[in-house]
């Protein structure tokens, strides 16, 4: 099987998550940002994260894939319920989260922009959503005091360092690609409950922080 992600994609990393907590051997395929030919050949569409099956059909959409490949086996581990209290944090950090990641994924050495015209096709497409890059990195310091006090109210919601609610639930899969992709901003203050959390996930998972392209 292989997998077509971006390495920044939250979603992607949804579906990466499973292979490592499943130790299911997964192909991992990046593909450069600005290539719209090749997933729209696979999906119809432009996007990401694809699996391309055993049987060679492809499967869009990250929980879709993460749920088919949980039950594969038979034994599955999302068994755990969710907490509404995890969904309404992430609703809120939603809010303003983008204005501190994008401009620095826009700048790190990640392999989706390994051309200028791919980078440059981020920036522009993600600069129209959300306003001009240097202007929210010059602004950063109030955003990384917002998202610190915010993770201050996470650290309470969290059960044990092995799954957020205490048992692995989709909450899991929503939960810490956010906290995977914060770890390329610099200075945020993490709570000691997150901050174990946040690493034996990446231990469990297998899926490599952000923490030396952080700026």
């Amino acid at each position: 099987m292989k997998l077509y992600i971006y390495e920044h994609c939250p979603f992607c990393v949804k579906a990466r998550m499973i292979f490592g907590l499943k130790n299911i051997p997964i192909e991992i395929k990046v593909l450069s940002n600005d290539d719209e030919k090749t997933p729209i050949s696979m999906v119809g569409k432009k996007m990401v994260p694809i699996l391309q099956k055993k049987d060679g059909s492809f499967m869009p959409e990250s929980m879709d894939i993460v749920h088919y490949i949980d039950k594969s086996n038979g034994a599955p581990l999302l068994t755990g319920g969710t907490n509404p209290a995890i969904a309404a944090w992430l609703r809120q950090v939603s809010e303003y989260i983008s204005k501190l990641l994008l401009p620095r994924f826009a700048l790190a050495p990640l392999e989706e922009f390994s051309t200028p015209v791919a980078r440059k096709y981020f920036s522009d497409k993600k600069q129209a959503q959300i306003g001009d890059f240097k202007e929210h990195l010059l602004h950063s310091e109030g955003l990384v005091k917002k998202i610190s006090n915010d993770l201050r109210a996470l650290d309470k919601l969290i059960v044990e360092p092995n799954a957020v609610n205490g048992e692995l639930s989709e909450d899991d899969f929503n939960l810490w690609p956010l906290l995977r992709s914060l770890t390329i901003v610099q200075g945020i203050e993490l709570p000691s409950r997150v901050q174990a959390y946040r690493d034996n996930m990446a231990k469990q998972t297998q899926v490599n922080l952000l923490t030396s392209m952080a700026s």
